[in-house]
């Protein structure tokens, strides 16, 4: 019989904030308070911008408010127009940035393997109106950097890149960071590395950075003079602050992340029709997430593996379900779409993103894997008529 009491007393939360010194962050938000100074490019935002930037090798780090109106800066900054190449396996974010500006998302089919853009893909989808390819390194794993700028110079488009989940991240020996025209950043709560809520824009082109950090300020020249159109993406010192403060526990949090990567995957081996994405030892990954497959083999279901860990207070998800061609507007505007998109179709109905971070230990990892074993088991012993020990 089931025992219908939780496995966890307390939930269990995919993207639960790592905080790496509460006490550090008091002390910085007191000085900027002591400063008065919150905003407009204060103190504490331009050293988050010269120590992101020093970390990750690149000439310039833009702070954003978050990282969608990052995303929506670059665009700008770009020139993107008429259409532009994207994922729909990311989220709806970085497809919705797109839409607000006015240009048209395209969505191209991903590696099964990588879960990033097949640049053979990319390719079928340009047209005389494509003026970009909008990729996303997913998972803390790289896009396919190489192959994707190859099919950018030979047709002459402007590649940027969504690297909300690549901070600390690097293709083979290069930082995510250094590739496209520019890079977008996102510091949300959630992410590996994070400063309340904020983003960030990094490029190694100088022009580009500096109409970036034009039109974070309404495009405003000192304190009257405006010479480009622009929005409010500054970020605040109180983000900054958390930023600063968490910059010292990265290494201890890779740590932490590689820990439950390990004992998430010693767990799974073995059980028919799950595996963990695997993270390619080429390059340098933060572990961020847990990615678990539920494939066409296993005897249980991906929601019937989903409702039991939530009946158990392990609240994995189903990221990212639907991918955005089955959302709208984009539902609406190409039914079909998914045709174009077979291994899109098919991962999106097999991943569980499952807890991983300071909001889990490896002991408590061992009863999340028994919650799974125990669901394969009890969907085998239905479908064979056996008993499941009651």
């Amino acid at each position: 019989m089931r025992n219908d009491t939780p496995a966890f007393s307390e939930p269990l939360h995919v993207g639960r904030p790592n905080l790496a010194s509460p006490e550090k962050f008091i002390e910085l938000v007191n000085g900027a308070l002591s400063r008065k100074w919150l905003s407009n490019d204060g103190p504490l935002v331009r050293e988050l911008e010269a120590q992101v930037a020093n970390y990750l090798g690149v000439k310039h780090c833009v702070a954003i408010t978050n990282g969608t109106i990052a995303l929506e800066i670059a665009i700008k900054v770009a020139g993107l127009t008429g259409e532009v190449i994207v994922p729909s396996w990311t989220f709806i974010a970085t497809v919705h940035a797109l839409r607000w500006l006015g240009v048209t998302p395209v969505f191209a089919d991903i590696d099964p393997e990588t879960h990033c853009l097949d640049p053979e893909s990319v390719r079928r989808k340009i047209t005389d109106r494509t003026t970009g390819i909008l990729a996303v390194h997913l998972w803390g794993r790289p896009a396919p950097v190489a192959e994707l700028e190859a099919v950018a110079r030979e047709r002459s488009l402007t590649l940027i890149y969504d690297a909300a989940h690549a901070f600390g991240v690097s293709a083979e020996d290069k930082m995510i960071g250094n590739f496209g025209k520019a890079e977008i950043l996102s510091f949300h709560a959630t992410k590996f590395f994070n400063a309340i809520e904020g983003g960030a824009i990094v490029t190694n082109d100088d022009e580009f950075a500096t109409r970036a950090r034009l039109m974070r300020n309404f495009g405003f020249v000192g304190e009257d003079h405006v010479v480009i159109e622009g929005t409010n993406g500054k970020m605040s010192e109180i983000s900054a602050a958390m930023g600063l403060a968490n910059f010292g526990g990265l290494a201890d949090l890779i740590d932490v992340n590689r820990a439950n990567y390990d004992a998430y995957v010693r767990g799974v081996s073995g059980l028919p029709g799950l595996r963990v994405l695997e993270i390619d030892a080429r390059h340098l990954s933060n572990y961020q997430y847990v990615v678990l497959l539920v494939e066409e083999d296993c005897p249980a279901t991906r929601d019937d593996i989903l409702a039991e860990l939530r009946r158990n207070n392990v609240l994995a998800r189903r990221y990212f379900w639907p991918a955005c061609h089955r959302m709208e507007p984009y539902k609406s505007l190409d039914p079909e779409a998914g045709a174009d998109l077979p291994e899109t179709e098919r991962i999106s109905d097999q991943v569980v993103v499952l807890p991983t971070g300071t909001a889990v230990n490896v002991d408590e990892i061992g009863v999340i894997v028994d919650i799974l074993r125990n669901t394969v088991e009890a969907s085998v012993n239905h479908r064979t008529g056996g008993t499941d020990g009651a």
